[in-house]
This record gives C-alpha cells, sequence and structure tokens, in this order.
C-alpha cells in the first residue's frame, strides 16, 4: 500500500514538473492573460479530433442531416471564411489549420468547434433564434476561441491529474468504492467547474474580437444572449451550480468587451 502511494504522488509530482504549464494563445485586445496545464499532447487532441468529427459528419450524412439547406451552409461558411483569417491574432499557426464547416439539421440550440478548427453549427439555433450574420460570427467566433485556446486539451489534462489524484486518495484513505465516487465528485466541483467557467469567459471575449476583426458588429454578441436569455425563460441553473456564467453576468461581461473592441469593427469600415 505505501508502495502504491509513494508511486502515485510520485507520478503527480512528475507531471506537475514536467507539464506544459503556459499560455496557448497570444492575448489579443481582449488580454487573455492566463496560464494553463497541458499534460496531453497537441497532435494527440488534434487527431482525436478529427476522428470524431469525421464520425460525426458520417453519421449526420447517414441520417441524411448533414448540410440539408446549401443556401443556409454556404452562409455559415462565408461568414467562417471572414473569421479564419482572424485567428492569427491568437495564434499565428491558427489560419493554416485544416478547417471545416458543416451545417448539422437539428432542433437543438447548439454549435461546436472541435480540436483544429471542426466546426457545427446546429439548424435549431440560427432558425429558432433567427440570428443574424454577425451573431452567428459572435458564436462562432467563441467556438473557434475554445479551440485556439486548446481548452479541450487543458480539460483532459486536469482529468488525468485528477484521476492520479483520486488512485492516491483511494490507497491513502483505504476507502471504498462507493466513498471514492464521493471524493471524484468534489475533485470535480472543486477543479473542473471553475476552469468551465473560465473557459466560456474565454472563449466570449475572444470571441467578440475575432468577430469585430472580421467586420462584424462586436455588439452582436450581447444581443445574442439576451436571445438565448428569453429562449431560456430563467430556468438556468443558479451560477454556482453551473458549468457557464449566468446569462446577466455574460451579458455585462460582454457589453464591457465589445466595446473595447468596437474601434476595430469601425476600422474594418473605412
Amino acid at each position: 500500500m505505501k508502495r502504491l502511494i509513494k508511486i502515485t504522488l510520485l507520478s503527480l509530482s512528475v507531471l506537475s514538473l514536467n507539464a506544459c504549464v503556459s499560455q496557448s494563445t497570444k492575448s489579443g485586445d481582449v488580454g487573455i492573460e492566463r496560464k494553463q496545464l497541458l499534460l496531453v499532447s497537441e497532435q494527440e487532441m488534434m487527431q482525436g479530433g478529427a476522428q470524431a468529427y469525421a464520425g460525426v459528419l458520417n453519421e449526420a450524412k447517414q441520417n441524411k442531416q448533414l448540410n440539408t439547406d446549401p443556401v443556409l451552409t454556404k452562409r455559415v461558411r462565408a461568414i467562417a471564411d471572414r473569421l479564419i483569417p482572424q485567428t492569427a491574432i491568437f495564434r499565428p499557426d491558427a489560419p493554416k489549420w485544416n478547417w471545416e464547416v458543416n451545417v448539422l439539421k437539428s432542433d437543438e440550440l447548439n454549435a461546436w468547434c472541435m480540436p483544429g478548427g471542426k466546426i457545427a453549427f446546429y439548424t435549431g439555433i440560427i432558425e429558432k433564434l433567427q440570428l443574424t450574420d454577425a451573431e452567428i460570427a459572435a458564436i462562432m467566433g467563441h467556438e473557434m476561441a475554445h479551440a485556439l485556446r486548446e481548452h479541450s486539451r487543458e480539460r483532459a489534462s486536469n482529468q488525468m491529474v485528477q484521476n492520479l489524484g483520486l488512485v492516491a486518495l483511494g490507497a491513502l484513505a483505504g476507502v471504498e468504492e462507493k466513498y471514492l465516487g464521493a471524493a471524484a465528485l468534489a475533485m470535480q466541483v472543486t477543479l473542473t467547474l471553475p476552469n468551465s467557467r473560465t473557459h466560456e469567459v474565454e472563449a466570449d471575449r475572444m470571441g467578440v474580437e475575432l468577430a469585430a476583426r472580421a467586420g462584424y458588429d462586436p455588439y452582436a454578441a450581447v444581443t445574442l444572449w439576451e436571445k438565448m436569455q428569453k429562449q431560456s425563460g430563467g430556468g438556468q441553473p443558479m451560477e454556482f451550480l453551473s458549468t457557464h456564467p449566468a446569462h446577466e453576468n455574460r451579458i455585462k461581461d460582454l457589453n464591457v468587451y465589445a466595446k473595447r473592441v468596437y474601434p476595430l469593427y469601425l476600422q474594418t469600415k473605412k
């Protein structure tokens, strides 16, 4: 037992010493400054994202849910074409990523971007919220920011540390599995949940800058979340129990950062 504890704690120490604790992006005008724990390799995340994305597209194609509306697909891809060159402000290598943009037929209010720039928009979020191009750009910029900032890689790295920590905790306390599950929940709330909110805020702020630089009004992010707030009907959980910021706090923060990057938007109109 003591040997297991020593080995596990030694592993944690080695990870702490060898981990890539750095800023994965440039700060941009919005000033994103935070060190990140990046244990999982970038290449591994990129390959995993590409494989997962291909699987999603294949399933959607089989179910006849992939790019069913050519006009809408062209519209979303045109917005992406304006945003992608702007990613260089945060990562010089990003414009050369193998970006992919597809539209999935679904009633869900959702969109996402996997590592390496694999983007999916659901028809539900565009149609139900009657999104303008600028509001689509706000969502897309936000999702791109998650990939640029390597949030998935960071979360995977945190999970790796948590798993090792649980092994040490279980060995040290000699607890049964049911108690180990409670410890896992406590560790998740302590480590993962705050990081998730941090990721959302970073993506919001980077997203408005990407949109502004691409010539889209950054205040569209505010109107977007006002629509989301109305759509939710006030049913969002309290902020401390949610992985996302409360709508009111999110809108307040977006107003601040939209104002900061608004001059970048005006420069595109000259």
